[in-house]
């Protein structure tokens, strides 16, 4: 097989995935700087802070477990609140790996380790127009990950500076690329009714029950509409 200037090489498609993701990397370090602060608020020492973002690399569930931190930390609890925000993280999984075809299979394991909203979110818009390969989905994950643990291993440092985001116009980054990357999916079939229906269903379970699980609800109200959604053309093709 021949290859010419245009045909994509390892390192073209690893630069395409870093600079796909580079402006979710910017909104991403201001919250693992705060992440570090308040761990090391909540007593973690700089090292502890820089491990927990290395070993489970999700803001959300990271956020959530700082919040119920006390002395002597409530292990159980804590872990159990990680596992219903992550959740989400099952059925993402599920859609990722229908596009890990080019992957070793041991390759692919590691990278669902490394998958987080942002990625999988590019990822599949990726996958819908070219085959997503390894190269590419390095370039969106590794430097996020290296980063993230840098930024809270700096942020454990800086201390104080950085526990209140408002201040500093942080609380809105990533709200903002979140919005960024739902209207990144507007041209799916589906899209009108299905994210009204997850964000209420996440709004009025968060209401009645404020705390992780709408965050699950929200996801699971999502998919139950796609499933049960009319596939246009199933009815003439049967």
């Amino acid at each position: 097989m021949t290859t010419g200037p245009d045909t994509p090489t390892p390192w073209t498609e690893f630069r395409d995935g870093l600079t796909t993701v580079f402006p979710a990397i910017a909104a991403a370090v201001p919250f693992a700087l705060l992440i570090g602060a308040l761990a090391v608020d909540k007593g973690l020492s700089a090292l502890e802070s820089g491990l927990m973002s290395a070993l489970v690399f999700a803001g959300a569930s990271q956020f959530v477990a700082l919040d119920s931190w006390s002395a002597p930390a409530p292990w159980l609890a804590l872990g159990l609140t990680a596992l219903v925000v992550n959740l989400r993280h099952g059925l993402m999984s599920l859609s990722l790996v229908r596009h890990l075809g080019l992957f070793p299979r041991w390759l692919r394991p590691l990278a669902l380790l490394l998958m987080v909203d942002e990625s999988w979110a590019f990822a599949e818009a990726r996958a819908a127009r070219h085959p997503l390969t390894p190269a590419f989905y390095a370039g969106l994950t590794v430097v996020f990950y290296l980063s993230w643990v840098a930024a809270t291993l700096a942020g454990a440092a800086l201390g104080s500076l950085l526990r209140d985001p408002k201040a500093l116009g942080l609380d809105f980054t990533f709200i903002a690329i979140f919005i960024v990357l739902i209207l990144g999916f507007r041209a799916r079939p589906g899209f009108a009714a299905i994210v009204p229906a997850s964000a209420g269903t996440a709004a009025l379970v968060d209401a009645l029950y404020p705390g992780p699980w709408s965050i699950m609800a929200g996801a699971l109200a999502g998919v139950l509409l796609a499933m049960l959604r009319p596939v246009p053309g199933a009815r003439e093709a049967s």
